[in-house]
């Protein structure tokens, strides 16, 4: 079977991966480099609980368990690719700071779920300010050098024989008798027997698709910074609180992140980084005399419902893997195995049902 995916970044890669694994033959055509959109920019975290919270629903069922997936994509991913992906669990502390909130952590408390006095969290984390009330930990929760997870995807993906070209957008499909049969660039004519729209943010913007099987994803920004220490040892676990989060990677501390639905935009702004910066100061208060080492903005796509399209169109031949919102990463080893299956064995798992791309009609 001849596959064309449409887009290079964690989710387009994933998928091309477990399909040219599967005896597939795919080519990746992505606008840009692999990994260089909304991988790139951002952090990488593997932490469904922080990001999801424990209510039983569709999308916490699917986070949980591509989340289990992960440790052993992640040595999969290195042992292919001969890159250390960076792959920790290093848990995370949900931090509260007030009374109300601490209240609130002790009712969420479990097995997995640990609720930890003030002191309790500031022997874990010396740097967190003398005022929190507690936190919840949840010491399995990890992450993933992102800026090196798409590099080695598109390593492994290459070497298990799928074609990657690069700065070739797709600007059209071609329709006959209601089925796709092509992808056209400025360069080529890629005919393929299926195709995966897995162009994030971008997923909505190509030309030629009929009203029904365009997905309706939306640019959704996130600014994020990165803080160098002065002398501090960085925090060991993922921090969320105060509507950030912060993680330590390569000696420095990643703070994010902001949501804005403004479109195509991507220039970083004043007044995002010294939000960032604040909250996180106010955390952790050492961080005030910190240098912002970098800050970067990027799209995340976006979907009515905040959840993600996976699966078949509305448009025989055509394949939708996006509006996977702030759990691109997450998700990712979940919908390669998903599409797989869609794609070569025609079933779909009640796991992946509720994210039908066909659910939003015309």
């Amino acid at each position: 079977m001849k596959i064309v995916i449409i887009g290079a970044g964690v989710a387009g890669l994933s998928i091309g991966w477990r399909l040219q694994q599967a005896g597939a033959s795919v080519t990746v055509l992505e606008r840009v480099q692999p990994g260089r959109g909304a991988t790139w920019a951002s952090a990488g975290m593997i932490a469904a609980t922080a990001e999801l919270g424990e209510a039983h629903t569709a999308e916490t069922r699917f986070a949980a368990y591509s989340a289990t997936l992960w440790p052993d994509f992640a040595h999969e991913i290195e042992e292919a690719s001969g890159v250390d992906i960076g792959f920790r669990r290093d848990g995370t502390l949900i931090v509260a700071r007030r009374e109300a909130e601490a209240s609130q952590m002790r009712v969420r408390a479990s097995e997995t779920l640990q609720f930890v006095s003030a002191d309790e969290a500031r022997r874990l984390e010396p740097l967190l300010a003398p005022d929190i009330c507690g936190a919840l930990l949840e010491p399995n929760e990890a992450q993933v050098d992102n800026r090196a997870l798409g590099p080695a995807l598109a390593i492994a993906f290459h070497r298990a024989g799928g074609v990657i070209q690069t700065n070739e957008p797709v600007v059209r499909f071609e329709i006959e008798n209601g089925r796709v049969v092509a992808a056209r660039t400025p360069f080529h004519l890629h005919h393929a027997d299926a195709f995966v729209l897995a162009a994030g943010a971008w997923s909505a913007r190509l030309e030629g698709l009929p009203p029904a099987a365009t997905p309706p994803i939306i640019p959704v920004k996130g600014e994020m910074i990165a803080l160098q220490p002065a002398r501090e040892t960085l925090p060991s676990h993922m921090i969320w609180g105060n509507d950030v989060y912060m993680l330590s990677r390569r000696g420095r501390l990643m703070v994010g992140a902001t949501v804005a639905r403004e479109g195509y935009d991507t220039a970083t702004t004043e007044a995002a980084a010294r939000w960032l910066f604040e909250r996180a100061a106010s955390l952790l208060p050492a961080a005030r005399e910190w240098d912002v080492a970098e800050h970067w903005a990027g799209l995340r796509p976006g979907s009515p419902d905040d959840l993600p399209l996976i699966g078949a169109s509305a448009l025989q031949g055509l394949f939708i893997a996006s509006g996977q919102f702030r759990n691109g990463i997450l998700f990712a080893p979940a919908i390669a195995e998903a599409m797989k299956t869609i794609l070569l064995d025609e079933t779909v798992s009640d796991l992946v049902r509720p994210f039908d791309a066909r659910r939003f009609g015309a």
